[in-house]
């Protein structure tokens, strides 16, 4: 049987792949990100997992407006790098689990979740931007990508991605062959990138939610998508990404690693937590 050994929930920013291309780990505006993640990266390679379960959103580079599913499931062996519009980064593409993709994809239909299922699926910095701090670029560990809509209007609600978590964690349960799998919530933290607060971010907010994930994850599941952008700006609702992860781990966890900063227009956190 596989079984959920971690979960991280983590920022994802197009500037942290830029930053880290550029080499700026120690540059003092980012070194504190950069530095944060180094224990989370020592804890999964102590932990040894077989693969790596990411909910994140796509940035208008594998979907677009005419056609976006409000949850996508990549079920390839490779999944590739998109161009978001500079160019790739120097980075291989991510080889993905066909086996466990599709027994995913099964479970989470007959769970009453219609995810669309990519035969190929192209990732962005949803998924990119981190994952290069966490483990070795060659990509060892595999990697079954599932997308969420939080762009497009109608959004799932905070409720319905707790609800995708617990039919992950059901999923992996029900798989037959032995597999430790770390699920990865990613998104925000609070931001808005446009109109008259264009720049705002909640440090405050984003410290609240980081606590609540761990001991009261039931209380932000039943928060509104409309409160979640009153806290944290319009963007800022990729947050609820963060509660599908955290209900995949099942009711207790223990706190591994956090890490919060906020040096430009958004707060970058990072949790990581054990079963």
């Amino acid at each position: 049987m596989a079984t959920i050994i971690g979960g991280i929930g983590s920022s994802h920013a197009p500037t942290i792949g830029n930053a880290y291309d550029k080499g700026l780990q120690k540059d003092p505006m980012w070194e504190p990100l950069f530095t944060g993640y180094e224990p989370a990266r020592a804890w999964l390679d102590e932990i040894k997992p077989d693969l790596f379960v990411i909910i994140y959103n796509d940035h208008v580079n594998r979907f677009f407006f005419d056609a976006w599913p409000t949850f996508a499931l990549g079920v390839g062996a490779v999944h590739k790098q998109a161009d978001e519009g500079w160019g790739k980064r120097p980075l291989p593409d991510l080889p993905g689990d066909p086996e466990f993709g599709w027994h995913l994809a099964r479970s989470l239909v007959d769970d009453e979740f219609d995810p669309t299922i990519c035969q190929e699926m192209s990732v962005d910095h949803g998924v990119l931007s981190f994952l290069p701090m966490l483990t070795d670029t060659d990509w060892k560990i595999p990697v079954v990508p599932l997308a969420v809509n939080v762009i497009q209007h109608p959004v799932p609600s905070a409720r319905r991605l707790f609800k995708l978590g617990t039919a992950i964690r059901r999923a992996v349960e029900s798989f037959p062959k032995d597999k430790k799998v770390v699920v990865f919530g990613t998104g925000g933290l609070t931001h808005q990138l446009h109109g008259k607060q264009f720049g705002q971010k909640n440090q405050a907010w984003d410290n609240e939610f980081m606590d609540l994930l761990e001991s009261d994850p039931e209380q932000l599941a039943s928060l509104s998508l409309t409160e979640y952008m009153e806290r944290g700006g319009t963007e800022g609702v990729e947050m609820i990404m963060w509660l599908a992860m955290r209900a995949a781990m099942g009711p207790t966890v223990k706190r591994v690693h956090r890490n919060y900063t906020a040096p430009l227009t958004t707060g970058y956190g990072l949790l990581a937590l054990a079963s």
